[in-house]
């Protein structure tokens, strides 16, 4: 973060739990003492269980995580399956926003199918007091993302990790014009948070990345820092 002039993140306990993966009491551990640094928990249908809802629930009372996160594609599940409702039910209670990955899933053994930013919609629709923010701006279904935002005004989407290490020039030119459509098409930078998903994506090359984006110094605020400081309460 130093190395970057990065004032302020967010950090995501993983839906799974080894030895590379810490659990998110693990993470919240690790990260006590440093001030500036949240966490956002991942929540997993098959590695979480009652007791780890109550935990998140502690967790939320005290402020401790300041969102949720679940993994359809790596999960074989739908975002809308009931089997996630108390965890939809947990983030409007608390008033805080409820990740979903959305997209590409970099294991091979995922299932895209349940990863469409298109499932989004039923989640919005039935949950109109959540607050939904599409992971990875849907990637590659970047206009459906865009039409379930211009729809649903309680939909955001982020920009993270939509590359493995740096971005090669052919595909920022690509992505830059991706991002310019959604902004057009949305119609509000409002609804669109800055992301990296580091250590995935290198946080120098995504800073570099968005420096090229044509924005004026209000949407760049807003998508940089601004709007995830609302939507978190940062």
């Amino acid at each position: 973060m130093q190395l970057n002039n990065v004032d302020q993140a967010i950090i995501i306990s993983s839906y799974k739990i080894n030895e590379e993966r810490p659990s998110t009491g693990e993470v919240l551990s690790s990260v006590e003492k440093y001030d500036k640094i949240k966490v956002v928990a991942g929540y997993s249908i098959s590695n979480h269980d009652e007791d780890s809802i109550k935990e998140y629930e502690e967790y939320l009372k005290n402020g401790k995580i300041k969102g949720l996160k679940i993994y359809p594609g790596y999960e074989h599940y739908y975002p809308y399956d009931p089997k996630y409702q108390k965890i939809i039910d947990l983030c409007i209670e608390y008033d805080v926003p409820l990740m979903i990955h959305t997209g590409d899933t970099y294991t091979p053994k995922g299932k895209i199918r349940f990863a469409h930013p298109i499932n989004v919609d039923d989640v919005a629709v039935d949950n109109p007091e959540l607050k939904v923010i599409i992971c990875h701006l849907g990637n590659p279904w970047f206009l459906d993302c865009q039409e379930i935002i211009y729809k649903n005004k309680n939909v955001y989407a982020d920009i993270s990790g939509l590359v493995l290490g740096d971005f090669t020039e052919f595909y920022e030119k690509y992505l830059v014009g991706k991002i310019t459509d959604f902004l057009n098409y949305a119609g509000e930078p409002e609804y669109l948070l800055y992301g990296t998903d580091w250590p995935i994506s290198s946080m120098k090359s995504y800073l570099n990345f968005v420096s090229k984006l044509d924005l004026n110094q209000q949407e760049r605020d807003l998508i940089m820092y601004k709007n995830s400081q609302r939507l978190f309460k940062l």
